[in-house]
C-alpha cells in the first residue's frame, strides 16, 4: 500500500509540473509539488480515486480539478472527456467551462463591490434608485444588499415565456414582477435578483456586466480565458453541455434565460478555465491584489466574503459562506471559507484561514442533464483540506507570529521617538487617565511635562477620574499632585471642555485606552473634546492605542439615528473593531466636526492582535474592567447591565457572570449550552455582590467560560442571553431600560416579541455591511 501511494505521489508531481494544454502561462500561478509546501501528496492522490468513481457512476463525462495552496498550484488534472456526443473528445486542463451561477460572485458581485468602493452604489440603496421602472408592485424598498444576499422578495426564476420577445421586453417584464414574499423575511435563492444586479451595473457604468467585468476584472488580472460570449478559439476548447435547437452547445451559454438575454446576464453566462479561475481565487486570498494590480481593497474583500445573517442562514455578498465540504472527520475548512457552485457542474471554494482554494469544473449536464456532482465536489474539497499538514495549518492560522508580537509602540511611544515634533513650541492640554502610559510604564503626563519645547499646561480626565478608580455619577475638578497641574473633570458638571479651560491652549491631546465597545464612554469624551477644540480653533491630536479585543471583528446592531447619547456617541455597531484614532477620523468626517485632527499612529500593531499579543502592560481601563477576558465579554454582557441583572459588579470578576435573586442559574446555563454558541460554555453559579446591584443578596447566575476567543461572538452571546431571559422570565426580567445601550428599536422590539437570535441578527446585517464600507475609509492599520 505504501509503495502504491508513492507511485501516486510521483504521478501527481508529474501532473503538476507538466500539465497539458496550457494556452498562455504568462499570467498563471506558479506550480509546486505538494510536499514542497507541506501538503501530503498521498492524500491529494485520493482525488484520482474519487473522480474515477464519479466517472464510473456517470456523475459527469469529465472534469478538471485544481488545488491552490500558499499561492501555488499544487494539483491540476483533467479526467474523462469534455464531450462524449456526437463523438468523444478528451478532457484537457485548458478546457473552457460554462461556469453557470459562478457568474454571480465572480462577475456580478465583484463588479457591484467595485462600484460600492467607488461610492457609485450603496448597499442600502433601493434598487429603484438605479432602475426606476422597478418601483412597482411593492418593490420600491428592496435594496442592493437584499439582492446580493437573496432576500429581496423575488421569485427564483420567472417564466421562460417572459424572455421570448427579446432582451428589452424580458427586462421590462422582470421590472413588473410581483413580490414573491415580503423582502427581508426569508432566504430564497434567485437568478432574477442577480439579473437585476447586472442591470444596475449597466445603468451605473453605461457598460453591460460583460463589458464592465472584462475591462475592470479579467483584463487587469490577466485572465485572458475568462468572459462572456467566448471567442472562436476558446469555444473550440469548451466543454460541450446539451443540445439546443438541433445543435450541441459548445461555448454557448447553457442557462436558457441567459441565452435569451443574448448570452449576457448577471446570474449566468460566464466562461473560464481552471487556471484563469485560480488567478481570481488567489487574488481574493491576497486581499484583493494580484501583483501590482488591485481588484478590490482588503476591507472590501472582507466585507464581501464574511457571513451575514439572512434569517436562518448566513450569506456573503454574492457568496455562499456555509461550509459544504465535510466528511466523517467533520468540517476541514475553516469558518472563514466561502464559495459558490454552478448548475452545469462547477464549484469554487476559498479558505483564507488556510490559504487554500479548490476548483472543480465539470460539464455534468452533458449529454442528457442527468449527472450530479455536488457530493463529489465536496469530497474533493475535504481531501484537499486534509492534505495540509498539521504544521502548515498551525503556521497559516496562527494568531500572530512571534516577530510581530511584543513590539507594539503606542502613539505616545511614537511621539517620544519623534522627539515630540508634533507638539514643539505649543501649549498643550492633555485628556488622559491612568491608562496613558508609555511602553515602559511611564506616565504620558510626566513624559510631556518633562519634554523640552512642549508646554503642558492643563489636564482633563474622563469617567472614573484621573486615577481610574472612581465609580460615581459625578467627579469634580482636582489637581495632579506630581505636576501641580489643574485637572478639569469631563465627567462632572460638564462632559465637554469649556472655553475657559481651553483659552490658553494651542492643542488638545487625547491619550486613553478604549475597550472596543460603543457604550464605553471614553470615545464619547474624545468626540465632545474634538467639538470643543474645533470651536476654539485649536488642534486635536490622538495618541493612538490598540483595540484590546482586536481590530478585525465588528458586530451587533448599529445605533439608530436619533438615539445618540453619551453611551452611544455615533452610529456604529456595539462592537466597532476600531482604534480611538480611527474613530476620531470617522467622527470628524461623518459627524461634520471638522476639527484640525492629527492621529499619531501606532507602530507594529496588526488588526488581528488581542492585547496580550502586543507586549504592552494591561492596566485596568476602569474599576470593573479587570482583565482582557472581561473586555472580550463586555460588548455582549455589558448590554444587559441596564436591566435588573447583576453583571458581577461588586464581585472579583465583573462581566464574567450574570445573575439575580430571581434567576435559576442551572436552568439558564442548560438552555445556553444547548444553543450551540461558538467558543463559550456556561456554568451555573451562585454569587453575592458586595456592592452595586443586589448588594449582599444571593444571586443565581451563569459564569461564562470563553474556550476559543477567535470563535467567540460576544454580541451574539449577549443577544442569546436576552432571548432566553425573555422566554424563561417574561415577567421577572425587566426590559424597560435594555434599549438604553442596545440603541436599536427594531432589535429591541424583536427581543420582546420572542424572535430567535438568527431572526434578530438578520435585522441589522444590512446596516452592519454598510458600516463596514464606512469604516474602511478611516482605518489606519
Amino acid at each position: 500500500m505504501k509503495n502504491y501511494l508513492w507511485i501516486l505521489a510521483s504521478i501527481l508531481v508529474l501532473v503538476c509540473s507538466c500539465h497539458q494544454g496550457q494556452a498562455d502561462d504568462s499570467h498563471h500561478l506558479p506550480f509546486a509539488s505538494p510536499e514542497s509546501v507541506g501538503m501530503d501528496p498521498g492524500r491529494l492522490a485520493l482525488i484520482d480515486f474519487v473522480v474515477q468513481r464519479g466517472l464510473e457512476r456517470d456523475s459527469m463525462p469529465g472534469a478538471v480539478v485544481l488545488v491552490g495552496y500558499q499561492g501555488k498550484v499544487v494539483f491540476l488534472k483533467a479526467y474523462g472527456d469534455r464531450q462524449v456526443q456526437p463523438e468523444k473528445v478528451a478532457m484537457t486542463t485548458d478546457t473552457v467551462f460554462d461556469l453557470a451561477s459562478l457568474t454571480k460572485p465572480v462577475a456580478t458581485a465583484t463588479s457591484i463591490m467595485q462600484l460600492v468602493e467607488q461610492s457609485k452604489i450603496q448597499l442600502s440603496d433601493p434598487v429603484a434608485k438605479y432602475i426606476p421602472e422597478f418601483a412597482v408592485n411593492g418593490k420600491q424598498d428592496i435594496t442592493v444588499y437584499q439582492l446580493l444576499t437573496h432576500q429581496g422578495g423575488l421569485i427564483p426564476d420567472n417564466s421562460i415565456k417572459d424572455y421570448q420577445d427579446g432582451p428589452d421586453k424580458a427586462m421590462q417584464r422582470i421590472y413588473e414582477l410581483k413580490l414573491y414574499y415580503e423582502p427581508g423575511t426569508r432566504f430564497a435563492y434567485t437568478d432574477v435578483g442577480f439579473i437585476l444586479l447586472g442591470d444596475i451595473v449597466k445603468r451605473v457604468t453605461g457598460q453591460s456586466v460583460h463589458e464592465y467585468s472584462q475591462k475592470h476584472i479579467y483584463q487587469p488580472l490577466g485572465m485572458t480565458e475568462t468572459g462572456y460570449i467566448p471567442a472562436l478559439e476558446l469555444r473550440k476548447r469548451a466543454a460541450t453541455t446539451q443540445q439546443r435547437e438541433g445543435r450541441w452547445m459548445q461555448g454557448e451559454v447553457h442557462d436558457p434565460r441567459a441565452y435569451k438575454l443574448d448570452g449576457v446576464a448577471g446570474h449566468a453566462g460566464l466562461f473560464s478555465t481552471a487556471e484563469d479561475l485560480a488567478i481570481y481565487a488567489q487574488t481574493l486570498l491576497n486581499q484583493g491584489s494580484s501583483g501590482e494590480k488591485k481588484l478590490l481593497k482588503p476591507a472590501t474583500v472582507d466585507l464581501m466574503t464574511r457571513g451575514y445573517q439572512v434569517v436562518d442562514i448566513k450569506r456573503g455578498l454574492g457568496w455562499d459562506v456555509l461550509s459544504r465540504y465535510s466528511s466523517n472527520r467533520g468540517d476541514l475548512f475553516s469558518s472563514r471559507a466561502f464559495g459558490h457552485g454552478g448548475f452545469t457542474g462547477t464549484s469554487l471554494w476559498i479558505d483564507p484561514a488556510q490559504d487554500l482554494f479548490v476548483i472543480f469544473l465539470s460539464n455534468r449536464v452533458h449529454p442528457d442533464g442527468k449527472g450530479s456532482v455536488n457530493s463529489l465536489a465536496g469530497r474533493i474539497g475535504t481531501i484537499a483540506a486534509a492534505a495540509i499538514s498539521p504544521i502548515a495549518v498551525q503556521q497559516s492560522t496562527s494568531e500572530v507570529s512571534s516577530s510581530d508580537s511584543l513590539n507594539v509602540l503606542t502613539g505616545i511611544d511614537v511621539l517620544q521617538a519623534e522627539q515630540f515634533k508634533s507638539l514643539k513650541g505649543l501649549r498643550v492640554g492633555l485628556i488622559t487617565n491612568h491608562t496613558g502610559l508609555t511602553r515602559d510604564g511611564k506616565s504620558t503626563v510626566q513624559i510631556l511635562n518633562d519634554a523640552p519645547e512642549v508646554n503642558l499646561k492643563t489636564l482633563f480626565s474622563p469617567e472614573h477620574g484621573f486615577a481610574g478608580k472612581l465609580d460615581v455619577s459625578k467627579i469634580g475638578d482636582s489637581t495632579d499632585q506630581k505636576t501641580g497641574l489643574k485637572i478639569f473633570s469631563l465627567y462632572g458638571k460638564t462632559r465637554t471642555p469649556t472655553p475657559e479651560s481651553l483659552q490658553d491652549l494651542d492643542v488638545l491631546v487625547f491619550d486613553i485606552q478604549d475597550v472596543g465597545a460603543r457604550f464605553y464612554t471614553y470615545i464619547s469624551t474624545m468626540g465632545n473634546a474634538m467639538r470643543a477644540a474645533k470651536q476654539q480653533g485649536i488642534r486635536f491630536v490622538v495618541l493612538d492605542r490598540p483595540n484590546p479585543i482586536n481590530g478585525v471583528d465588528f458586530a451587533g446592531p448599529v445605533l439608530d439615528e436619533g438615539s445618540q447619547s453619551f453611551v452611544g456617541y455615533h452610529r456604529i455597531p456595539v462592537r466597532h473593531g476600531m482604534t480611538a484614532g480611527e474613530l476620531a477620523r470617522m467622527f470628524n468626517t461623518e459627524m461634520k466636526i471638522g476639527a484640525d485632527l492629527q492621529v499619531i499612529a501606532m507602530q507594529n500593531w496588526k488588526r488581528e492582535m488581542y492585547y496580550d499579543e502586543t507586549g504592552l502592560t494591561w492596566v485596568n481601563p476602569s474599576p470593573n474592567m479587570r482583565s482582557l477576558n472581561e473586555a472580550i465579554l463586555y460588548p455582549g454582557v455589558g448590554l444587559l447591565e441596564t436591566t435588573n441583572l447583576s453583571v458581577g459588579r461588586g464581585t472579583d470578576t465583573p462581566f464574567e457572570w450574570i445573575g439575580a435573586p430571581w434567576l435559576d442559574g442551572m436552568r439558564l446555563a442548560r438552555e445556553l449550552n444547548r444553543s450551540g454558541l461558538p467558543g463559550v460554555r456556561f456554568v451555573p453559579v451562585q454569587f453575592i455582590p458586595a456592592s452595586s446591584k443586589f448588594a449582599n443578596e444571593t444571586c443565581g447566575g451563569v459564569n461564562f467560560i470563553v474556550t476559543d476567543r477567535r470563535r467567540f461572538q460576544s454580541v451574539k452571546t449577549g443577544l442569546e442571553i436576552a432571548c432566553h431571559l425573555r422566554e424563561l422570565y417574561p415577567a421577572g426580567w425587566d426590559t424597560k431600560s435594555y434599549h438604553r445601550l442596545l440603541g436599536n428599536q427594531s432589535v429591541f422590539d424583536a427581543i420582546l416579541a420572542g424572535k430567535s437570535v438568527s431572526q434578530i441578527q438578520a435585522l441589522f446585517q444590512q446596516d452592519l455591511a454598510e458600516f463596514g464600507f464606512r469604516r474602511a475609509k478611516y482605518l489606519l492599520y
